[in-house]
């Protein structure tokens, strides 16, 4: 049977970080745990193969990211840097329907989860001001401190919603 052996591509900047991670070690500061698991990490290096292609196309296209947001454009520069690099050329210029297909996917699950955690927020925010505002003791323009989320406009909603039901 073969040794198994486990990799983690890490598409960061290297900096100090380690050659191997341990479970016990990352997540449960060096405990005996029942199941040690050891990995080997992959950094970019001067290497030509297709995993430092791949990490470089990573870097590219957080680079992207915060040139112009989580949008098409991201990707499609991406796309185009990476080829004129000579980075995942063949795939990329093969593939390139299906590949922002992907990314754009990735994108909208992560807009859709950015979008509830601020509803929840939200919500959470309008609660408390609902509380605050039943209590009486402070003021709108007070109250706005503490609930960033809510624009006066919205509490001035929510204050007329409370009295109606006093």
């Amino acid at each position: 049977m073969p040794k198994p052996e486990l990799y983690v591509i890490y598409t960061g900047n290297k900096g100090r970080k380690p050659d191997t991670i341990s479970l016990s070690q990352e997540f449960f500061g060096g405990a005996d745990i029942d199941i040690e698991i050891k990995a080997k990490v992959i950094y970019e290096s001067d290497k030509d193969n297709i995993i430092n292609e791949y990490i470089v196309f990573c870097k590219v296209f957080n680079e992207q990211i915060k040139e112009h947001g989580m949008k098409k454009r991201a990707v499609t520069e991406t796309i185009r840097i990476c080829k004129d690099r000579n980075i995942l050329k063949q795939y990329l210029s093969s593939k390139e329907v299906e590949v922002v297909t992907i990314m754009m996917s990735l994108f909208d699950d992560e807009q859709i989860m950015r979008t509830y955690t601020k509803d929840i927020e939200k919500e959470t925010e309008r609660k408390s001001a609902e509380r605050m505002i039943k209590d009486g003791e402070l003021s709108l323009e007070k109250i706005a401190r503490y609930v960033p989320a809510l624009s006066m406009e919205e509490l001035k909603e929510i204050e007329a919603e409370v009295m109606q039901l006093v």
